[in-house]
C-alpha cells in the first residue's frame, strides 16, 4: 500500500528555490532515509509531507486513512501534565472504553443478557486494541528512552529541552502512526538509547522516513535511501553504506558516458571544420552537422557542493605519558560527585573514547581535564610538552558579536588576512561568508568555525566533546579522516557509534563508581560487554542450581535471543509472502487485461490456457494468505 507519493514537487522561499521536481514514494513497512547536505532542503520536505508547510508546485498524495507522526528537530512537549499523564493522552479512547466496561460490570449483577452480551463485545474490542497492555507499553517506551529512573509524576514542564524531545518521540511511538517521519531523532540520545531505538524502528509495524546524521542507525534500519541534491531526489536500494557504493559507481558510469560523448562531439566538430568548405566532402560534413545538432548533449556529472578540506597538525611532540588521572571525582554542586574513582593514563598516539549514559558526567570530566573545572577529588596531571586543544559541543569559546574572520584573526593576529581566509576557505567559508556574524550562523557553520580555530592551535592533545554534532555526513567523514591522520593524542566524547568505531583505539566506559577500559574500537567494546553479560548469566544460573532455585526469568538471555531470532525469521517470511502475493496479483491483472483483447478471448485454446493460469494464481494467493494469517497470529 502506498502511504505517500509526490511528483514534480517544488518549493520557493521568496525568489530562492529550495526544492525542484522532487519525486518520492513511501510504501507500507518501508524504512527510508532522506540524505543530503546541510541546507539541501531535507527538513523543508519533511514539513511539507507532515502538512506543516505548503508546496508551491507539483502533486502530493496521502490517502485520508493514513496516519502520520512527525518529530521535528529538537521539538519537545510543552505540557502542564506529569510524564505519565502525558503518555496516557495517547490512549484516551481505551480509557473511555475501560470506564464503560466498569459501568457495565456494575449493571451485570441484574443478570440482564443484553448487558452481558454488550460487555462481552466491548471487552473483545478493548482486548483487540491493546487495552490490557497499554500501561505496560508506556513503561516499556519510557524505559527504552531512559526515563526508568524518573518519578512518572514529574511535571513535563520541569524537564530539560533534550528530555522533552525524547518524551515527544516516546509519545509518537506509542501512537503507532502508519508513517513515522523523524527529523534527527537521535539528538539528545545516549548510546544505550540509540541501540534501543534502532531495534524498535527495525521491527516497527508501519513505515519510517528518517533524516539522521547517525550512520550506524542508517545502516542498521533503512532499506532505501533518497538523496536530495541540487533540489531533486534520487532513489537508491539498500542501506547507507550500499547507497555510498552505488552512488560512486553511478558517478563513475555517468562520467565515462559524458567523456565518451565529448570525444564523439569533438570528432564530429573536427570533421565538420575540415570538410565543410571542400566541395567533395561538403554534403558529408553537413550530414555530420545535422547529426551533431540532433544529439542530446549530456551535462558534466556533478556531485553536490564541495566538502570541507582540512588536517590537524602539531607544533611539537609531547612526551610518551600524555595525561594521568588519579582517583578523580567530578561534581557541579560540590556536594555529590557525578562520577568518582576515575583512574586512567593516556599515552602518546592513543585515541580514547569516553562513553556512558547521558548525565553521567562525560563532558564534566573533559572540563576538569582542560582545567575549566576543578576536580571534586583526585588529581589531573599533564605530561611534558603537552598542549591542549579543546572542542566544546556548546561552542562557548565562540564570540557571537564577532564576524567569522575576526573570530580567527583576533586569536592569531600575527597571521596575515590571506592565510586566515585560506583556512576558512578550507572549512567552506568563501567570499562574503567570512563577514557573517557568528550569531547568525547555523549549528553546522559554527561547528566548522570551532574546528578551524582548533586546527590553527596545532595542539598535541585534542579534547573533543561531541565533535560530530551539527555536521552533515560528508563533513563527518572529512573530520574522521583528518583525525585518523593526526599525529597527536585524542580523548573524545561522542554518541556517534560509527565515529567511535572508526576513531577509537580504546574505549573507556564511565559509570558512577568507576571507569572500565576496553582496548579496541566500539565493535570490540560491544562484543566484550556481551561476553560479560553471558558470563554473569551463567554464574547466576550456576548459583541458582547450587541453591536449588530457578534463575531469574529476566536473566534467561539465551531464550530471549532465540525468541528474537525466531521473530526476525518470521518477519522476513511475512515480507517474502507479501512480495509473492503482490507478484501474483500483478500476474492476475496482466492475464485479465489480456483476456479482454478480442483476438485472445475468441481463441478458445489461448483463452483456456490463460484461465488456467488465472486459477493457479488465485489458488497460490489463497495458500499464501493462509500462511500469512497463521504467521500474524
Amino acid at each position: 500500500m502506498i502511504l505517500l507519493q509526490c511528483a514534480q514537487l517544488s518549493k520557493f522561499f521568496g525568489s530562492e528555490q529550495i526544492l525542484s521536481n522532487v519525486k518520492m514514494e513511501v510504501k507500507n513497512r518501508e524504512r527510508i532515509a532522506l540524505v543530503g547536505r546541510n541546507g539541501a532542503g531535507k527538513s523543508t520536505l519533511l514539513k511539507i509531507f507532515a502538512g506543516e508547510m505548503n508546496h508551491d508546485e507539483g502533486h502530493l498524495m496521502i490517502p485520508k486513512e493514513v496516519s502520520i507522526g512527525y518529530l521535528a528537530q529538537d521539538s519537545g512537549l510543552d505540557s502542564d501534565r506529569s510524564i505519565w499523564e502525558e503518555m496516557l493522552t495517547v490512549f484516551i479512547g481505551l480509557q473511555q472504553m475501560e470506564r464503560e466496561l466498569r459501568a457495565l460490570e456494575e449493571r451485570m449483577a441484574t443478570g440482564d443478557e443484553k448487558v452481558l452480551a454488550e460487555y462481552d463485545q466491548l471487552q473483545q474490542k478493548f482486548q483487540q486494541r491493546g487495552g490490557f497492555q497499554y500501561e505496560a507499553e508506556i513503561r516499556s517506551i519510557l524505559s527504552g528512552l531512559n526515563f526508568q529512573s524518573f518519578d512518572y509524576n514529574t511535571p513535563v514542564s520541569s524537564l530539560s529541552g533534550g528530555q522533552k524531545t525524547r518524551l515527544a518521540l516516546g509519545k509518537m511511538l506509542l501512537a503507532k502512526p502508519d508513517l513515522l517521519i523523524l527529523d534527527e531523532p537521535t539528538n539528545h540520545l545516549d548510546i544505550d538509547t540509540l541501540t534501543w531505538l534502532e531495534g524498535y524502528l527495525s521491527s516497527y509495524d508501519g513505515a519510517v522516513l528518517i533524516v539522521s546524521h547517525d550512520r550506524y542507525i542508517l545502516d542498521k534500519v533503512v532499506d532505501y535511501v533518497y538523496e536530495l541534491s541540487f533540489h531533486q531526489t534520487r532513489r537508491f536500494t539498500g542501506n547507507y553504506s550500499s547507497y555510498l557504493d552505488e552512488k560512486a559507481k553511478l558517478m563513475e558510469q555517468e562520467m565515462k558516458s559524458f567523456e565518451k560523448q565529448q570525444d564523439e562531439v569533438k570528432k564530429l566538430e573536427d570533421f565538420i571544420q575540415r570538410n565543410l568548405a571542400r566541395a567533395s566532402t561538403s554534403n558529408r560534413a553537413k550530414s555530420r552537422r545535422k547529426q551533431l545538432e540532433r544529439m542530446e548533449k549530456m551535462d558534466r556529472p556533478k556531485d553536490d557542493d564541495k566538502s570541507a578540506n582540512f588536517q590537524f597538525s602539531i607544533q611539537r611532540q609531547s612526551g610518551n605519558d600524555v595525561l594521568m588521572l588519579d582517583n578523580v571525582a567530578v561534581s557541579y554542586d560540590e556536594v555529590d560527585p557525578l562520577i568518582k574513582n576515575i583512574n586512567m593514563t593516556l599515552t602518546r598516539g592513543e585515541s580514547v573514547a569516553l562513553i556512558g549514559p547521558n548525565g553521567i558526567g562525560k563532558s564534566t570530566l573533559l572540563k576538569a581535564i582542560t582545567g575549566r573545572l576543578t576536580p571534586f577529588r583526585g588529581s589531573v596531571r599533564l605530561g611534558s610538552n603537552v598542549m591542549i586543544g579543546y572542542y566544546d559541543q556548546e561552542q562557548t569559546e565562540l564570540h557571537s558579536s564577532k564576524t567569522v574572520l575576526q573570530e580567527l584573526w583576533d586569536d592569531y593576529p600575527q597571521t596575515n588576512e590571506k592565510d586566515i581566509r585560506t583556512v576558512l576557505g578550507n572549512f567552506l567559508f568563501t567570499g562574503d561568508d567570512v563577514l557573517k556574524n557568528v550569531q547568525d550562523l547555523s549549528g553546522g557553520e559554527k561547528a566548522r568555525v570551532a574546528l578551524a580555530k582548533l586546527m590553527m592551535q596545532k595542539a598535541n592533545l585534542l579534547i573533543l566533546d561531541e565533535p560530530t554534532n551539527h555536521l552533515d555526513l560528508d563533513s563527518k567523514e572529512v573530520l574522521e579522516n583528518a583525525l585518523i591522520d593526526y599525529p597527536g593524542t585524542i580523548i573524545f566524547v561522542s554518541h556517534d557509534r560509527y565515529f567511535v568505531n572508526r576513531m577509537a583505539t580504546r574505549v573507556i566506559e564511565l559509570r558512577q563508581e568507576a571507569a572500565t577500559s576496553y582496548l579496541g574500537d566500539y565493535d570490540y567494546y560491544v562484543e566484550k560487554k556481551f561476553q560479560q553479560e553471558e558470563l554473569k548469566r551463567l554464574a547466576e544460573e550456576k548459583h541458582a542450581l547450587e541453591n536449588n532455585t530457578a534463575p531469574p526469568a529476566k536473566n534467561d538471555f539465551r531464550k530471549n535471543k532465540e525468541k528474537q531470532k525466531e521473530e526476525r525469521q518470521k518477519q522476513r517470511r511475512i515480507e517474502e509472502i507479501e512480495q509473492m502475493i503482490e507478484t501474483e496479483e500483478q500476474t492476475i491483472a496482466s492475464v485479465e487485461e489480456e483476456l479482454c483483447i478480442p483476438e485472445v478471448f475468441q481463441d478458445h485454446q489461448k483463452s483456456l490456457e490463460l484461465n488456467e493460469k488465472l486459477q493457479a494464481s488465485h489458488t497460490k494467493i489463497e495458500t499464501l494468505m493462509e500462511e500469512w494469517e497463521a504467521l500474524q497470529e
